[in-house]
């Protein structure tokens, strides 16, 4: 049974050819990026980007389960949008009701906001009763 855990990291916005070249370092980052304009990089300790605008801030308010194919398949019973399939690509929307991000991979990653934890994982039923 998947759990979800803390995901620290660096959050950046900027523009997005900046985010394109960004430079991340950390213990195995995985960027996830929420918009062309923004991204959450799990695990960094630092991004260098080249834009003198940029906002780069560290992130602590997330959460996420690293999933095997199992564990996808029984969250892809819990959404209405089909799972994204290529590798990093980024899907976003309700699982099981709660606003979540779904990064393929293998394994994939779910995130949510550290808010909705417990919902999160009392809808899917990753808790023993």
């Amino acid at each position: 049974m998947p759990a979800l855990e803390p995901m620290r990291g660096i959050r950046a916005v900027a523009q997005p050819a900046a985010l394109d070249a960004a430079r991340w370092t950390g213990d195995a980052v995985t960027v996830v990026r929420i918009a062309p304009d923004e991204a959450l990089g799990l695990g960094a300790s630092r991004v260098e980007v080249d834009d003198p605008a940029a906002i780069v801030v560290d992130e602590a308010g997330f959460v996420g389960a690293w999933l095997d194919a199992a564990g996808l398949a029984d969250v892809a019973t819990h959404t209405e949008w089909p799972l994204p399939e290529a590798r990093g690509t980024l899907a976003q929307g309700k699982i099981a009701g709660v606003p979540a991000k779904l990064l393929a991979g293998d394994p994939a990653l779910l995130v949510t906001a550290a808010a909705y934890a417990d919902e999160l994982v009392e809808r899917l039923r990753w808790r023993a009763p």
